[in-house]
Formats: structure tokens, C-alpha cells, sequence
């Protein structure tokens, strides 16, 4: 049993079943699925829909924190990607045989590839900025975190940007045998990412830069290009992320869209075990942490606690469980609960 809570998920597991639990005290049909017009519909449905696009970003910032570096730019290049998307898809409304439909500005897939594609070349700004130029990291993206959002509104003209074309809205809230189908973008992401980190020399690269980037480099290993390289995913992510969360709402907001997400993902990440000190990293656990912060925003909600205390919750229960995952918090914890008394030494 000693073994089994000092696995890194251990307690992003059970802190995930508390909160369940908690939810389904408050709410007796929280654990209730039904399938209903071909699809499963159900509040574990409605929070893995709305955690896919999280769970995308702190797949992106996992391999940047293994890195010893941080991006705090995906908040901005969400924006940056659902403005592109929605600005080239739009949906003029034509009037065809007498019928009314929505026309897309340009074709779906130019529009998608146009907005992942400006998402990987701020990762790639971003990566440049660390590994060639030698910025700090949290400077470097600092940079594109506020730029880019001024970006998003240009492409925006400072509006909200309304799409009509039915087609896109499949990637976000659409469903695909029966489940949402961003749940399969975030399975396909995930699964490719951990075949290539387990399966392939990169995840000890990945490792090796995080730990110590000089030893790296004189073992041989492009440490440049690796960290590039994570930088470049994570806005790539990022981008997919932005399409998600546009098809969802059916619009654009560059001005909202992806607000503070960065703080979540790096939340989500953190919760998960992945060390911010660089090198030790799970993927699995980045996915927990996700699903943890969005249970825990629908616990909030659910039980009537005021928004304007949503934050400070969620920072409490974060602090908790950060305590808990520290070995060193741990063993102080025991040797207070189990030391001895003073009267029983002699």
C-alpha cells in the first residue's frame, strides 16, 4: 500500500475520485449516463468534452516543462488559431435553389491547416526565442502572450467572429460512436505522443535536456533542437486546441478566447507529476490533471459557489494536492504524527 500512494499517480488519481464523489453527493445524477438520439449524454460526458481542449494543451506544455522551460503564450495562440479558423470560414448565408445555406469563405480543411499551421510557427517564434537567441523562457513567450492576443483581435477587428458553416462544428461538439469527437483528437494526440516518448529515443532526450541541458549537449544529444522542437508542438497543440474550443461556441473572441488557460495547463501538468525543476514528466498524469481542474470548475458551479470565488477554490485544492505529492511534506507529516513522546525516550 506504501508502494501504491507513492506512485506519481496516485494522488492525482484519488484526488480525481474525491471530486467525483463530491459531485455526485451534491448531485445524484452526476454518475447517470443515457444514450439518447445516438449519442451518451451525461455530466462525465459534458466535463471530458469540455476538458479535451485543456487536455491538448497540457500535452504541449508537458514536453516544455521536461524541458526546464515554461510557455506561457498558449492562452494567445488559441486565440491567434480560433480567429484564423472562424475569419476563413465565417459562413456567408446563400441562397442556392431557393434554399438557404451556410457557405464556408474558403474550403474547411485551408482553413484548418492555415490556423494549425500560424499555431506552429508560434511555437516555432517561441522555440527560436529559447534555443537559438537565449532568451528565458518565461520572457521569451511572455512576448507572444501579449502580442499575440493584440494579434487576435486584428484578425477579429476587436469583434466576436460568428461562424454559421455546420461542417466545423463536428470537431468540437460533434460525436463519433456515440462520444465526443474531441475525445478522439485528444486519444490520437495522446497515443501518438506516448508511442514516440516511450518507444523512441526522444523521450530520454527529452529527459536529458531537462536535467542537465550542458551534460546533454556534450553527450551528443541536440539539445537545441529538441527544445525547439517541444516548442513548436506545444503551439501546435495549442492551435488544435483553439479549433475545438471555436467549433464548440461556434465563434471567435480574440480578446477571450483561451483566457488564463496557461496558468490551468501549467496546473494540470503540475498536478500531474511532471516536475517544473525539468526532466521528470508524465503524460498520463498531465491528462489527470486536466480532468481534475475541470471537475473540479463543474463542482464549483454545481453546488452555487460564487465565480468570484472560483479562483481561490481552485488555487486551495491545487496547493493541497501539491503538498500531498511532496515527498518531503510527506515525511515531515510522519515524523511529527509518529515521533514519540518526550516522557517515553527515556
Amino acid at each position: 500500500m506504501k508502494k501504491l500512494f507513492e506512485h506519481r499517480l496516485a494522488w492525482p488519481i484519488v484526488t480525481l475520485l474525491l471530486l467525483l464523489i463530491l459531485n455526485a453527493a451534491f448531485n445524484p445524477s452526476f454518475l447517470h449516463l443515457e444514450w439518447r438520439d445516438g449519442h451518451l449524454y451525461g455530466s462525465l460526458i459534458d466535463i471530458l468534452n469540455r476538458a479535451a481542449p485543456l487536455m491538448l494543451v497540457a500535452l504541449g506544455m508537458t514536453l516544455v516543462i521536461a524541458t526546464r522551460g515554461i510557455d506561457i503564450s498558449v492562452g494567445a495562440t488559441v486565440a491567434i488559431a480560433a480567429a484564423i479558423a472562424a475569419w476563413m470560414i465565417g459562413g456567408a448565408l446563400v441562397v442556392q435553389n431557393g434554399v438557404a445555406t451556410h457557405v464556408s469563405r474558403f474550403p474547411m480543411p485551408v482553413a484548418i491547416a492555415a490556423a494549425l499551421g500560424v499555431a506552429l510557427i508560434c511555437g516555432l517564434w517561441n522555440g527560436v526565442l529559447v534555443a537559438r537567441v537565449g532568451m528565458q523562457p518565461i520572457v521569451a513567450t511572455l512576448i507572444l502572450m501579449v502580442a499575440g492576443r493584440g494579434i487576435a483581435q486584428l484578425i477579429t477587428d476587436g469583434q466576436i467572429i460568428t461562424i454559421y458553416y455546420a461542417p466545423y462544428f463536428f470537431i468540437g461538439s460533434g460525436y463519433l460512436l456515440g462520444i465526443p469527437f474531441s475525445l478522439f483528437i485528444v486519444a490520437a494526440v495522446f497515443a501518438l505522443l506516448w508511442w514516440v516518448v516511450t518507444r523512441t529515443a526522444l523521450g530520454l532526450f527529452i529527459q536529458a535536456v531537462g536535467i542537465n541541458p550542458a551534460a546533454a549537449r556534450v553527450a551528443g544529444v541536440r539539445s537545441r533542437l529538441i527544445t525547439l522542437s517541444t516548442y513548436a508542438f506545444c503551439g501546435l497543440c495549442a492551435g488544435v486546441a483553439g479549433l475545438l474550443i471555436s467549433s464548440n461556441v461556434k465563434s471567435a473572441d480574440g480578446n477571450n478566447a483561451g483566457q488564463l488557460m496557461e496558468l490551468d495547463a501549467i496546473l494540470a501538468v503540475t498536478l500531474g507529476g511532471t516536475s517544473l525543476n525539468g526532466g521528470r514528466f508524465s503524460l498520463a498524469g498531465s491528462v489527470l490533471g486536466a480532468l481534475i481542474i475541470q471537475t473540479l470548475t463543474y463542482a464549483i458551479y454545481s453546488m452555487g459557489v460564487p465565480p468570484e470565488v472560483n479562483l481561490v477554490v481552485k488555487a486551495v485544492v491545487v496547493f493541497v494536492v501539491m503538498l500531498l505529492q511532496s515527498p518531503e511534506f510527506r515525511q515531515t507529516v510522519r515524523g511529527l504524527v509518529f515521533r514519540a513522546p518526550v516522557g517515553a525516550r527515556s
